[in-house]
């Protein structure tokens, strides 16, 4: 068995290992999300953004194809719950296919919130695939910023080390 050779002539291409490696990773890769729905909706987790003013939380979600009447918003304590379904709009035997990428189906996403929110706190808008939310914080949530006065010197110790050393070899 001979080995590859890693120089040319100029009549003939050079082997080059990265370049078959980088090919197969690329094949696998391939193979591998042909068969995946998008993840992004559809059976899935809807991609989100997360903001924080000093009053509320922001939340959008993007939620394409989506009706407003197939989602859910829903709060447990802390937790918050979007939920929902995205149906198909046409049944796969009315017509031959040749490609599908588009996906249906239930959705769910939830996160937990640093306060469990007050009654009519939040506030939800569905514009053009995308889920506003406004999430009040609770007057004891909002941060107030405090200075911590810094002094000098060594802090006091809790259990102070006595100047006394037990011999060695002799009972306390």
């Amino acid at each position: 068995m001979s080995l590859p050779r890693l120089w040319t002539t100029s009549q003939e291409p050079a082997f080059d290992p990265f370049r078959a490696m980088r090919r197969e990773v690329e094949d696998a890769l391939r193979a591998f999300n042909q068969g995946s729905s998008s993840p992004s909706i559809g059976a899935g987790e809807p991609a989100i953004n997360v903001a924080e003013t000093k009053d509320a939380f922001e939340v959008t979600a993007e939620l394409p194809g989506v009706d407003e009447k197939d989602i859910k918003v829903s709060l447990d304590g802390n937790q918050l719950v979007i939920s929902g379904e995205k149906r198909a709009e046409s049944t796969k035997d009315e017509k031959n296919w040749h490609v599908e990428e588009r996906s249906y189906g239930s959705f769910y996403r939830s996160m937990s919130l640093p306060f469990e929110p007050e009654d009519g706190a939040v506030e939800a808008h569905f514009d053009k695939g995308v889920l506003h939310l406004a999430i009040n914080k609770p007057a004891k949530a909002v941060k107030t910023t405090k200075t911590i006065d810094i002094k000098t010197g060594a802090p006091p110790s809790a259990n102070p080390v006595s100047d006394k050393a037990t011999a060695p070899g002799k009972a306390a």
